[in-house]
């Protein structure tokens, strides 16, 4: 008998000793994919050894530039708001500025901005200068709710207290405004905001930007207006698997509220390593450049919004920050970009339907032209754009439903919306026509793809 109970127990070690190990096991799994998803930091890429702001003893890389360090706090509030694109998110087409509203309609439902001006019911006004902080650095809402990383606090975290407080400054400078906020309409288990703690834990760093005594004063302030200020990895990085940016793909570009956010990496064919400086800076303070197309959508709006109202000195060090980001390749963007197309509308790509070219002529010959550079415009030409020589044709059709707009300081230029005009067929006929005219390679939307393109622009 005490034998066979030996034995027993025995059975009992090597099975606790099993399951030890199996715990064991998966831990270590559980641990390397959350280390695998969390991947690198903003700026990791850039080597070298960051100091506190306080050790830095270079030019001072955050608040103002330096024509404006002198301004009131108001003022300085309202650049760095601006520099934030704050305004774009909080506001509806046709509403009160900043009375937020605006649908963010993502694969599981539809988030809404909210009202950040100073009304103290629906607004901020009863934020207090930490709780301020706390929703721009870690996502939580004055009741203790977290917000959702549609609100980029994970970019955000990196802004100064001293400049996050400048921005609440002029904030509460504005009129208040009654607007209740709109019930987010998320699936489960989307819908839990308790689940963003976990998410927060793992993704946002939760730090002040650090200077890079390694790098130059200028490529310092471009990482803090680019990573802190106009959070340009929120559209131009894609995602993992819980929705967190790729940091490994920095900048490789992503789709972004229905539209594609280019790769502005150094990458010399799919990226902008080819743009010299003064052509990336143009294409940022004014929304276009010659050769390489004009803002729309989303990066439109940025440009209206924000970087165009920059100092010249902040969009030219933004420039020195994207040099040195090392390159990505995007694989589906063709390296080739054409030369013009046939000025005949006689010659041209084949098409197995019709439908595109008659639309085309009926709706965008006399502007664009059959050759594809404009007599009207240069933010007219599509010779050279990406849009037209991406065979996803997504930005073309968003273009085409939604219309554009530029106004560079020598004239600007404005293309009706046609959403309304055509049926979602006729504009994938378009936008497949467009991009085999134009591009490399020709495009192949169905109509049930404009549709969904439709159905994922925030309103």
């Amino acid at each position: 008998m005490s034998a066979l109970a030996g034995g027993r127990g025995g059975s009992r070690g090597a099975l606790q000793r099993s399951l030890l190990v199996l715990i064991a096991v998966v831990a270590f799994v559980l641990g390397a994919l959350l280390w695998w998803l969390r991947g690198p930091g903003a700026m990791d890429f850039a080597g070298g050894r960051p100091v506190a702001l306080a050790d830095y003893h270079a030019a001072e890389p955050t608040g103002m530039p330096v024509a404006l360090r002198d301004a009131d706090l108001v003022a300085r509030g309202e650049y760095l708001a601006r520099a934030a694109d704050c305004m774009v998110c909080h506001t509806t087409p046709g509403g009160a500025v900043y009375a937020g509203g605006l649908a963010f309609k993502l694969p599981f439902g539809a988030l809404y901005s909210t009202n950040i001006t100073p009304d103290k019911e629906t607004g901020i006004g009863n934020y207090s200068d930490a709780q301020f902080l706390a929703a721009l650095h870690r996502g939580v809402r004055r009741d203790g709710a977290r917000l959702y990383p549609a609100m980029p606090f994970t970019s955000y975290t990196y802004m100064t207290d001293a400049d996050a407080l400048a921005i609440k400054a002029y904030l509460f400078s504005l009129a208040p405004v009654h607007a209740p906020a709109r019930s987010d309409a998320l699936w489960f288990p989307f819908n839990q905001r308790w689940l963003l703690g976990i998410w927060s834990w793992l993704f946002n760093a939760d730090r002040r930007f650090q200077p890079n005594p390694t790098r130059s004063p200028e490529w310092n302030r471009g990482a803090y207006v680019s990573e802190a200020l106009a959070h340009c990895g929120e559209c131009h990085t894609p995602r993992n698997l819980a929705f967190a940016l790729n940091n490994r793909r920095k900048f490789g570009g992503a789709v972004t509220a229905g539209w594609r956010a280019y790769n502005i990496t150094s990458d010399a064919k799919t990226g902008i390593g080819e743009w010299n400086d003064d052509i990336t800076a143009t294409y940022l303070a004014q929304g276009h450049a010659a050769g390489r197309g004009a803002a729309s959508g989303p990066m439109g709006e940025a440009v209206d919004e924000s970087l165009s109202q920059m100092a010249p000195e902040d969009v030219r060090a933004v420039v020195t920050y994207l040099r040195s980001v090392p390159p990505v390749v995007a694989p589906d963007l063709p390296a080739i970009r054409p030369s013009p197309a046939d000025a005949s509308h006689r010659n041209g790509p084949l098409s197995a339907d019709a439908q595109g070219k008659q639309v085309f002529e009926g709706a965008c010959a006399s502007c664009h032209s059959w050759s594809g550079v404009s007599a009207l415009s240069p933010l007219a030409t599509l010779t050279g754009a990406r849009a037209v020589n991406d065979p996803s044709a997504r930005n073309i059709a968003q273009v085409v439903i939604g219309g554009a707009s530029r106004t560079p300081p020598d004239g600007g230029i404005s293309m009706p919306a046609f959403g309304s005009v055509y049926s979602d067929a006729e504009i994938a006929a378009v936008a497949n026509y467009v991009s085999g005219r134009f591009g490399s390679r020709g495009a192949s939307l169905s109509a049930q793809d404009v549709a969904e393109f439709r159905r994922q622009v925030s309103q």
